[in-house]
């Protein structure tokens, strides 16, 4: 007997009772990520607590470190917890697979965040997708571009040549995003620029923790001592962390350019000291656009489908100086949001063309212009 069922049951026997009543039980939606408490996942929970308060949404979190089993049965916890719908940050595409099927199951609607499933890498979780009525969709950044943008930035702003790189978990959909974006990046400096080659190292694996992405890159650095930059790229910010660690051991510090993918809170000093050289990030409203886009379909607001899904780009930022990193800090950080409450609430009754719109054009100037009235 599945929930839906269960809820309509009772909504027919308040209808026929001797005293009126009228069913209207709050909306409950799981949130499956690698960990609600380091650097970017304790932003990301930030605004989404927001969008519940604001909202009147009952949330429950599970936090599954990137691991599939974690992973895959987080969505069967959050089903069974009676959620309507859950948001959730893949490891490997091939999950989707089991977290469809129990979606589809339980009646309970799903999205990605900071993930989507590659139609060409993994067409048989792609159709199931597709088909799933329950799969709402993806929010995402091009991870692509990102990528490019960091090598070519590196390269071009940075003087560097041979090119270190960290990542945190092998397979992973996104990192293989910003993989093919480094190399991309790397190819169209060397066309440009043959007689002043970039080398790009395979990547070595880091996981998300301080301790084994500080490990990652020592074994990377005694490996190929004459590197002059390292990517670190990305894995929730602590993987990052250690990384830094290890490079400030060494001596190198400044020496080894850094960059990365995923804001860390102290960046504006990170940048001033030289750990870091340059970063991309910001995204952490990334899930706040699933958690609308889940909300709305739960509410009937929003349709899904038998043959599509939702597919919403979301906007990186990049800051590579401590002037950069002060305009986006004066209004993402600290006790700022990028939405107040009124703007979430506002947000929630948009469609999904003109939410997909707002997605896009977020950035700290769109910000500025909205606070600064």
């Amino acid at each position: 007997m599945t929930k839906k069922f269960v809820a309509m049951i009772l909504a027919v026997t308040m209808v026929f009772s001797a005293a009126p009543a009228v069913f209207a039980a709050p909306i409950k939606i799981g949130i499956s990520i690698w960990s609600s408490t380091d650097t970017l996942g304790s932003e990301c929970k930030r605004i989404i607590d927001a969008a519940a308060e604001a909202l009147g949404v009952q949330t429950q979190w599970v936090d599954q470190a990137h691991i599939s089993e974690q992973v895959t049965s987080s969505a069967e916890t959050l089903a069974l917890a009676g959620c309507d719908g859950i948001i959730i940050c893949n490891s490997a595409s091939a999950e989707m697979g089991s977290v469809i099927k129990t979606c589809d199951e339980n009646e309970v609607y799903v999205a990605q965040f900071f993930r989507s499933i590659e139609k060409d890498a993994n067409p048989d979780e792609y159709a199931q997708a597709l088909a799933s009525k329950y799969y709402v969709g993806a929010v995402h950044e091009s991870e692509f571009d990102n990528g490019k943008t960091l090598v070519l930035i590196l390269a071009s702003q940075k003087g560097c040549r041979k090119i270190g790189l960290e990542g945190w978990e092998p397979g992973d959909a996104t990192f293989l995003g910003r993989w093919a974006g480094y190399k991309a990046g790397v190819e169209e400096w060397n066309k440009h620029n043959p007689q002043d080659p970039v080398v790009l190292l395979d990547p070595q694996y880091g996981r998300t923790t301080t301790d084994t992405g500080r490990a990652t890159a020592e074994a990377i650095i005694d490996a190929n001592p004459d590197i002059d930059a390292l990517i670190v790229a990305g894995g929730g910010g602590d993987t990052l962390l250690g990384a830094i660690a290890a490079i400030e051991a060494k001596g190198l510090t400044g020496k080894i350019a850094v960059v990365s993918t995923d804001f860390l809170p102290d960046l504006d000093a990170k940048l001033k000291s030289g750990a870091m050289a340059a970063e991309s990030g910001g995204h952490y409203a990334d899930p706040f656009f699933a958690f609308l886009m889940v909300y709305n379909t739960i509410r009937g607001k929003y349709e899904t489908s038998t043959s599509n899904f939702h597919n919403m780009i979301f906007p990186y930022m990049y800051v590579a100086s401590p002037e950069d990193y002060a305009n986006y800090a004066k209004y993402f950080t600290g006790d700022q949001l990028p939405y107040n409450a009124d703007e979430i609430k506002a947000l929630a009754e948009l469609s999904y063309d003109d939410l997909a719109a707002a997605c896009a054009k977020l950035s700290v100037e769109d910000v500025v212009a909205r606070h600064s009235k």
